[in-house]
This record gives structure tokens, C-alpha cells and sequence, in this order.
């Protein structure tokens, strides 16, 4: 199996390509320079596997939640390269591809939303790491930290930068049943590319024109007096 997968929903975007289970992975680094450097990377990619983008079985993207403009870069890029080579898209949540490098099988995702906000979301995670899967126990959402609620029962592995960002407005309740944490780890292309492809085994598999990024929240700033509200400048 040969799959593309693409990842830009934060400022660490990455490349990756998988073959028959062996994974090869490229850094895009600095965000402002992401739509100049991912088609490079993702020709450089193919051309070091020796593969011709039409002999991929499909093209995966992290589709969210994330930052809009890089959602939007991933999605409209991979929907552009499987038109051009007449191939299937797979989107993948970046929430679940970040729960991959948790420890356990329960882990729960929160990552920075911005405006004072976090995307949030857990995950039952099963397999090795060359057909991983993941089952969603509570759906991606948009909250303010103090709002974060793990699912009823037992402890679990918290992973994601909201960690880091807002560890000071985190509830006590949720601190008590984190096992552990890693707040740095950030979505990889490389585990989007292992999800798509239990995915792709699945037949879970759209047609480009239907593929679309995960949003989560519509509202991509604040008002400014929602900003002065926050302490803020207007």
C-alpha cells in the first residue's frame, strides 16, 4: 500500500509518505513558508521513493481541527494532486493522529485553539504503530480550558500544546486523572498516513471533490470588543 498524507493544521507541517508499512516523513518548518515549500517537499518525497504520484493508492490530509488557512492549504493541495493523478482522498482528524503518539490506549487530545480556546477530543487507541487505529470516545470539540471534561471513567494520557498554553486554567478535576502528559507533541504527517491506511483498508475513501477540512469552530477571530473584553487591544 502506497499513501501520500499531508499535515499542515499547525505551525509544524510535515510531509509523509507510506510504503508497505515503512514510513518516510519531511518537515515543513516556519508557517508563514508552508504554501511555498509543500508541493516541493511532496515532489522531493516522491522522487527519493521512486514513485509517480498516479502510482499511490491514495492521498491522505489531516483535516482538523486547526489553524483555517493551514486546513485550507492541505485540503485544496490534496484535492488538486488527486484530481491530477485520478485518485481517492482520505481525510484523517489531526486530534486522532496526535492521540498516536500518546502512551496507553486511552488518550485524550487537547491542543491550542487560539482566542483563548482549545480543540479537545479522546481517543481508545489500538494496533501497532503500522495499522494503527483509533476510536473516538468523545467527538472533537471547541471549549475554553476551564470547561475540558475527560469521559467518565478511568485515567487517562493527556498529549497536545493546550497543555503547555493553558496549563494554568486547566479544571483540578481533569489534572487528577491525566496519567501523564506530553504538551509539546504536535500532529504528524507520518500517523496521518498510518490511520489512512487502516482507513483506506476500510473503503473509507472520498472522492476529492467531497473532501473538506474539520473546523470544529466557523468564528476565526474576535470582535473588538470581545478582544478589550480579554484585556486585550482594540
Amino acid at each position: 500500500m502506497k499513501i501520500l498524507a499531508i499535515e499542515t493544521s499547525c505551525e509544524h507541517a510535515s510531509v509523509a509518505l507510506l510504503v508497505d508499512g515503512d514510513v518516510m516523513e519531511r518537515r515543513l518548518e516556519g508557517h508563514a513558508n508552508h504554501s511555498e515549500h509543500l508541493l516541493p517537499t511532496v515532489r522531493s518525497l516522491l522522487a527519493y521513493a521512486g514513485l509517480e504520484l498516479d502510482s499511490l493508492d491514495a492521498i491522505a490530509f489531516g483535516a482538523g481541527p486547526g489553524a483555517f488557512t493551514g486546513l485550507r492549504l492541505a485540503c485544496g493541495t490534496v484535492q488538486g494532486l488527486a484530481i491530477g493523478a485520478d485518485l481517492g482522498v482520505v481525510p484523517v482528524s489531526s486530534l486522532a493522529a496526535l492521540a498516536l503518539q500518546g502512551e496507553g490506549d486511552a488518550v485524550f487530545v487537547a491542543t491550542d485553539a487560539r482566542m483563548g480556546e482549545v480543540y479537545s477530543a479522546a481517543y481508545r487507541v489500538s494496533g501497532g504503530v503500522n495499522g494503527a487505529e483509533v476510536t473516538e470516545c468523545r467527538r472533537p470539540m471547541c471549549t475554553p480550558p476551564a470547561q475540558l471534561a475527560l469521559p467518565p471513567d478511568g485515567s487517562w494520557f493527556g498529549i497536545g500544546s493546550a497543555l503547555r498554553v493553558y496549563a494554568a486554567d486547566l479544571p483540578a478535576s481533569l489534572l487528577a486523572r491525566l496519567s501523564a502528559q506530553n504538551a509539546v507533541a504536535v500532529p504528524r504527517a507520518a500517523d496521518v498516513a498510518r490511520l489512512a491506511a487502516s482507513r483506506y483498508l476500510a473503503g473509507e475513501v472520498v472522492a476529492p471533490e467531497a473532501a473538506v477540512p474539520l473546523y470544529v469552530r466557523d468564528k476565526v477571530a474576535l470582535t473588538t470588543a470581545e478582544r478589550l473584553a480579554r484585556g486585550g487591544r482594540a
